[in-house]
């Protein structure tokens, strides 16, 4: 197997910080990638993100969700290969379109990593 090639976030920017991996505290994105914080995931609230690194990703596999059926991948940490949450690949409803691309990531999983910088 070659090598883990991880990614390390700056958080330089007013009120920006970085989120990692609850279970090993690797980098995965910034507050400022939030698009929203009204998601809910398997363990609560969850945050639709536009960009994350350091990941993983599953099979696609079609869920039911309560804006209707999606095509998703579970997400895992790159690092320790915990589960964090999804990335939707297509969303059957023209108005749930905008998930396309982006990632929810579950609070719960999810640690506060000190910016270097502070």
């Amino acid at each position: 197997m070659g090598q883990l090639h991880k990614r390390y976030l700056n958080a330089s920017g007013h009120n920006n910080k970085i989120f990692g991996c609850g279970g090993c505290h690797t980098h995965l994105s910034t507050y400022n990638d939030i698009i929203s914080k009204q998601f809910q995931g398997q363990t609560g609230r969850a945050y639709l993100f536009s960009k994350v690194v350091n990941i993983s990703e599953g099979p696609c596999e079609e869920r039911s969700m309560t804006t209707g059926l999606h095509v998703v991948r579970d997400v895992f940490c790159l690092t320790c290969g915990r589960t964090l949450g999804w990335t939707y690949v297509h969303a059957y409803e023209e108005s749930q379109r905008y998930k396309e691309g982006k990632y929810i990531l579950e609070k719960l999983l999810l640690t506060d990593i000190p910016d270097e910088e502070d």
